[in-house]
């Protein structure tokens, strides 16, 4: 076949090739992006000790595939004050946490200022950890929001203390099928622009594409081309991180979820296409903990984190609210044949397990 011809030769491949890649056998696709982890970090599984925190859940997009949202099917309607974002920060730093990411809701009621001193307030009182704050869509929506901007924006998140970029927002870049799922919300060309702008300052983010909805894997392929693109031109991205979506509670009403073979398959793509992106994240709050541990052989060489509290995905039907205990963590991942490394939120090793 011309393309593990490709493959062999280490040259890349077209969107077409890239499509084809999908009618390889399950396992045959696994050797060839193992066999690229390998190269790239042998055994070792990277994971960072970190804690996610949703500050609020009232929004004004309305998304069709979020459960997330106050406004829609969640009535819940939350927004935590400064004093329990710095108490959460602060217990969760007696776990020794490294990093904290913070992404919420467009919630037009708190105000630019609001989001800036939760980052100021973090960083004066734990000046060691890492902030990880601000998707590309919040940044969008607090830029269209005050009338600002993209730059603005990023010079305010600079000058109070955020750290790197999450790569939340993504979703999946074709136009037509944003209009469907996520209308109004930040278009994939303003996605793409908002971390180049941010790569600019010599700051580095992540990259997401929420798959399993009602997209193809067309668009799947397309999405993953345009970040390696970008890659190409800015060399800013830490990590690609496909999120499985949750089928739960949300509007899209898909009815089955993927299967396991279709997941690891676009995992193992992922490791293929994505050669200028070092990390690929089985990010287990989507995934579940079970099929991460199996993506190790599939191309990912990242589990993300502890986590400790998380509520966007599990509004959704995850089983991620509370997180994993670090030797829970390390154990599993000793346990399925590969090294666990913790790191920080920029990779570099801290602590082999």
């Amino acid at each position: 076949m011309d393309i593990l011809k490709k493959l062999e030769n280490k040259e890349r491949l077209n969107f077409d090739d890239a499509v084809k890649l999908y009618d390889l056998d399950l396992f045959e696709l696994g050797m060839i992006a193992n066999q690229i982890r390998e190269e790239k970090h042998g055994k070792k599984t990277y994971f960072n000790i970190n804690r996610h925190i949703n500050p609020t859940n009232i929004c004004k997009d309305v998304c069709q595939f979020c459960a997330y949202s106050a406004s829609r099917k969640n009535p819940n309607q939350y927004t935590m004050t400064h004093e329990q974002i710095l108490e959460a920060v602060g217990n969760s730093s007696k776990n020794g946490i490294k990093e904290v990411h913070i992404v919420s809701a467009h919630n037009p009621h708190t105000g630019l200022q609001w989001y800036l001193d939760v980052f100021k307030i973090i960083k004066e009182k734990f000046p060691s950890i890492h902030i990880k704050a601000l998707t590309a869509a919040e940044i969008h929506f607090l830029a269209t929001e005050y009338n600002l901007t993209y730059e603005d924006i990023i010079s305010k998140m600079l000058e109070h203390g955020v750290d790197s970029m999450p790569g939340g927002g993504a979703e999946i870049f074709d136009e037509k099928v944003r209009k469907r799922i996520c209308g109004g919300k930040v278009s994939s060309e303003q996605w793409l622009n908002i971390h180049k702008l941010w790569h600019n300052h010599g700051k580095h983010s992540n990259a997401t594409m929420l798959f399993g909805h009602i997209e193809t894997r067309e668009h799947r392929i397309d999405h993953m081309l345009r970040l390696r693109n970008l890659q190409d031109e800015t060399g800013g991205f830490n990590a690609f991180i496909p999120l499985v979506f949750q089928t739960k509670n949300n509007y899209l009403k898909v009815k089955e979820p993927l299967t396991g073979q279709e997941i690891l398959k676009t995992y193992a793509i992922a490791r293929i296409l994505l050669d200028n992106i070092s990390n690929i994240k089985a990010y287990w709050a989507t995934s579940t903990v079970k099929l991460a541990l199996i993506a190790q052989e599939f191309g990912a060489n990242d589990l993300d984190g502890t986590i400790e509290k998380e509520s966007i995905q599990s509004a959704a039907g995850a089983q991620s609210a509370h997180g994993v205990q670090v030797q829970q963590f390390v154990d599993l991942i000793k346990n399925s044949g590969f090294t666990p490394v913790e790191r920080d939120s920029v990779y570099n090793e801290l602590k082999v397990w």
